[in-house]
């Protein structure tokens, strides 16, 4: 079953980014105005976020948002079919600074990248092989990525998406890949190497992961998993944010930012508190552009 539909997928992928779109604009209309996917999430997330904005701006922003959505399933679908000659080609994405991360490499044991719902996430896969503004590259290959992953509950789009999102990875694949119950082990028998890890790290805290109040967070309490920051802190990573803003249809610019150059001089509270300030800010920056059908408050 997963060899059928992965064919698939890559048969369609094949087809140009604007077909792709096409048929995103009626996933996006369906799931906001026919099966109203998770509507009142998004209404109640927005709601509260934002409580000094007008009724009448919220559901611009929701609109927006499922625009992007589907935005978000045409573009991962075409990425399945997408080497690094591809994607430079469509200048999909562009990133702003690569130094940083080059830099936060070199002068660690390894380089933690934080990364969030914001953007494509489907597209981290191709950020290598990205074209940069500076025209640098960087310090560190395909064999030094290690990408953090929650396994999904059905198990054939599971496999399936995991190929679809290191499609562009030409000499490492699926086995950059790290279920997130094994990081730790992983990293532990990797400590003596360097590694790039990156996680998604603005979930709600699932099952075994233990909760940490983080304070205020878009105008809620929040909890948060601190398992990244912790192994970080506890190796001497350096810590980097990875802000993905949607600039516009098909354009994506990312952008480096430091969080730590050594974790191991703050404590795994600290660093997450500034990860959720640099996260908040990109959401009031762009507000459609994060993941609004999350149940991230519980």
């Amino acid at each position: 079953m997963v060899k059928i539909v992965r064919g698939i997928m890559l048969l369609l992928s094949q087809l140009p980014l604007k077909v792709h779109y096409f048929f995103g604009d009626i996933l996006s209309f369906l799931a906001m105005n026919v099966i109203k996917y998770r509507y009142d999430v998004v209404m109640v997330n927005l709601s509260r976020s934002f409580p000094d904005k007008k009724y009448k701006e919220l559901k611009k922003i929701a609109s927006d948002f499922y625009r992007h959505f589907g935005e978000i399933f045409a573009e991962a679908i075409w990425f399945g079919g997408s080497d690094y000659k591809r994607l430079q080609e469509q200048g999909i994405v562009t990133v702003v600074n690569p130094e940083v991360a080059s830099e936060c490499f070199s002068n660690s044991p390894s380089l933690t990248v934080l990364n969030s719902h914001c953007g494509n996430w489907e597209l981290l896969g191709g950020f290598l092989g990205y074209p940069t503004k500076t025209g640098e590259g960087y310090s560190f290959g395909e064999e030094h990525i290690a990408v953090v992953y929650k396994e999904l509950h059905n198990k054939v789009f599971d496999e399936v998406f995991r190929y679809n999102r290191a499609a562009a990875l030409e000499t490492v694949g699926i086995e950059c890949e790290i279920e997130s119950t094994k990081i730790l082990r992983f990293s532990m028998k990797h400590k003596d190497v360097k590694k790039v890890y990156i996680y998604p790290t603005d979930q709600y805290p699932y099952g075994y992961a233990k909760k940490y109040p983080m304070g205020i967070f878009m105008n809620q309490q929040t909890d948060a998993m601190i398992g990244s920051v912790g192994i970080a802190c506890k190796m001497s990573h350096s810590v980097v944010y990875l802000k993905m803003k949607h600039v516009s249809r098909g354009k994506y610019e990312m952008e480096f930012i430091k969080l730590a150059d050594n974790a191991a001089d703050h404590t795994p509270e600290e660093i997450m508190r500034k990860y959720y300030d640099v996260l908040e800010a990109e959401i009031n920056e762009t507000p459609h552009n994060w993941l609004w059908t999350h149940k991230r408050w519980k």
